[in-house]
């Protein structure tokens, strides 16, 4: 009986002072179990930092015609679609009545003129006269009453001469006028364009009294502009002249480049949210892009071509003490890079890393345990300036 009790008291003794020892050898000494990075390697390609928003497209140039005199629509010679040429006949309207008043003003001119022929042949003929009773005043044939009378007819006729003309000026003026507003029975094409919208038919009676009735309207479509949306967040970063290039919604794949022109000053609220719109115009040739399509605006703040970059989740530190996890061979050295650019994805790598390096992005074990030995490179420094974590970032 006291052999066993002596027997427990060892394997007592010996459990005590080897499971603290396993667990030191088990913690310290033995391999951990690898993890499963994710490489990526290092690319040449370009890359862009860029501002993304939405617009809608519209004519840079159209007009609103409208029609100047009442009426009833007589004839209309486009329809929605069609191209037309600066002055091509588009709308009548039922001029009859203007008509009438351009026969009325010029048999009143006519009249008047008549009436100017009148006076003076009546002058001629008082002159003659006058001159007449001079030299017969000189003779002592007539008295002087009949030279005062006949200088004051020919002074009155010059008068009534000078009124005739000014009211056939004024006649003139009025038949221009009425003479223009027969021509306003005739709507021709003031640019030329493709008719966006048609406003009328044939019969109906226009109210040109109090407004200009809108008739049609004609869209020049060579040249479309776009007005993008941007959030007061962004809009200091917009600047004249930038480079652009915008999608549509119906053709995501296909990009067209174009230059900012113009922001506008004043900004639209919704929903408490401060838009302002960016004008950019773009040349529409072949007449692809057409009026209200959406698109999806890029703004160019930065873009470097053939740049040595890869992707965003590669780079780890802070400000100047930015570094990668490079693989080199079975071992992941820590390397520090100076970096540029970067985008959504992608960042610029100025210095450090050559092409075709393969750089950790990413690890596909759950346990936080380390894949592989990792070393520091010679002269490399923690982002934190602490210790760091064994095979840890």
């Amino acid at each position: 009986m006291l052999k066993f009790s002596s027997f427990f008291k060892v394997i007592v003794v010996v459990a005590l002072i080897a499971l603290p020892t396993y667990a030191v050898y088990s913690l310290y000494f033995t391999q951990p179990t690898k993890a499963q990075f994710l490489f990526q390697p290092a690319v040449i390609q370009d890359i862009e930092l860029s501002l993304v928003s939405t617009g809608q497209l519209e004519p840079k140039r159209y007009v609103q015609v409208g029609a100047q005199v009442s009426g009833q629509v007589d004839r209309i010679h486009v329809e929605e679609g069609d191209i037309v040429k600066e002055g091509d006949l588009l709308v009548e309207i039922d001029a009859r009545v203007f008509e009438t008043q351009v026969q009325n003003s010029q048999a009143a001119l006519d009249s008047k003129k008549a009436q100017l022929a009148q006076l003076r042949a009546e002058r001629e003929l008082a002159e003659v006269r006058a001159k007449r009773n001079q030299n017969l005043y000189k003779q002592n044939a007539v008295s002087q009453d009949v030279v005062v009378s006949s200088n004051t007819n020919l002074k009155v006729l010059d008068t009534k001469i000078t009124a005739s003309i000014a009211q056939i000026k004024a006649d003139e003026a009025s038949l221009e006028g009425d003479i223009t507003t027969l021509g306003f029975a005739k709507i021709f094409a003031p640019i030329s364009g493709t008719v966006a919208t048609l406003e009328v038919r044939e019969g109906q009676t226009l109210n040109a009294n109090q407004n200009a009735p809108e008739l049609l309207q004609i869209s020049d479509l060579s040249v479309m502009t776009l007005r993008a949306e941007v959030s007061e967040a962004d809009v200091q970063k917009i600047k004249r002249g930038m480079p652009v290039y915008f999608s549509t919604l119906g053709d995501n794949k296909t990009f067209y480049h174009s230059k900012v022109r113009q922001v506008l000053p004043t900004p639209t609220v919704l929903n408490d949210v401060v838009l302002y719109q960016v004008l950019i115009d773009v040349d529409n040739p072949n007449q692809v892009l057409m009026d209200a399509m959406t698109t999806q605006v890029f703004f160019v703040q930065a873009k470097e071509r053939n740049a040595l970059s890869v992707p965003l989740a590669a780079v780890k530190g802070r400000n100047r003490n930015k570094f990668v996890m490079v693989k080199q061979g079975d071992e992941v050295v820590r390397t520090p890079v100076k970096v540029g650019i970067k985008n959504r994805t992608h960042i610029q790598i100025l210095d450090g890393l050559s092409e075709g390096d393969e750089v950790v992005v990413g690890r596909v074990d759950g346990n936080g345990l380390p894949g592989a030995s990792m070393r520091r490179s010679p002269g490399s420094q923690p982002s934190n300036g602490g210790p760091r974590r064994r095979g840890g970032f």
